[in-house]
């Protein structure tokens, strides 16, 4: 089945089509648009690297998803968490007009929150926000059905008293 998925042309095209992966992936291991890029880049490499050994076996997003977390998880170590801050307060305002000020003060209290989650959290929280199943995120994490249970449990309740140490209140 490789030869299917062997060209450039097919890569590229996948790539393009699950391009959100990268994203999301990017923003939740990341916390400046200049590290966010650095990661996507550094994912994209691995991802192309390994793409001969991809076999089909399963959905080209689900391969990608499990070469995404394991790329940001090293990559992050890699890194240690440098000592720059992205200042929040300096992003523009998207030009919409269905803007709300409240959903992106959520948003943006969420992933200051994530960002203090260590690596295996931060990717039970991407595959629970991507709607993976219990058995499929511990298939792509290498652990049981039950410990994801029990640790996506936690890790939301982590969460939950992070965001509520800054004083949110939804």
């Amino acid at each position: 089945m490789l030869t299917d998925y062997s060209s450039e042309k097919t890569f590229l095209n996948l790539m393009e089509a699950h391009k959100g992966i990268l994203h999301k992936v990017a923003r939740l291991y990341m916390d400046s648009p200049e590290d966010r890029e650095d990661l996507q880049q550094e994912i994209m490499i691995q991802l192309w690297k390994s793409y001969q050994n991809f076999k089909g076996d399963s959905a080209f997003s689900s391969w990608m998803y499990r070469v995404a977390i394991n790329t940001a998880i090293s990559y992050f170590k890699k890194e240690k968490r440098r000592s720059d801050v992205y200042d929040y307060s300096s992003a523009k305002e998207p030009e919409n007009e269905d803007y709300n000020p409240e959903k992106d003060r959520q948003l943006e209290i969420f992933y200051l929150a994530v960002q203090q989650l260590n690596s295996v959290e931060k990717a039970l929280i991407f595959y629970f926000m991507e709607g993976l199943s219990h058995r499929e995120t511990g298939f792509q994490l290498g652990i049981s059905e039950g410990n994801v249970r029990v640790k996506l449990n936690r890790t939301k309740e982590k969460l939950q008293q992070i965001i509520k140490k800054t004083g949110y209140e939804s």
